[in-house]
């Protein structure tokens, strides 16, 4: 990915140590593999979200 989409190191690094993400990068992983959202990601209330 790094090479023929030029994605980040430090994006494919997040992505491995799942850390946030922007929605860009969201819209360009589901670009490059043809899919939707839902198919590479979820929401997962935290502790600290609020109300």
């Amino acid at each position: 990915m790094i090479n023929k989409h030029h994605i980040s190191s430090s994006t494919i690094d997040k992505l491995r140590k799942n850390k946030p993400l922007n929605t860009t990068t969201l819209n360009n992983l589901c670009r490059i593999l043809d899919c939707d959202i839902q198919e590479i990601c979820r929401y997962i209330p935290s502790d600290t979200d609020k109300s």
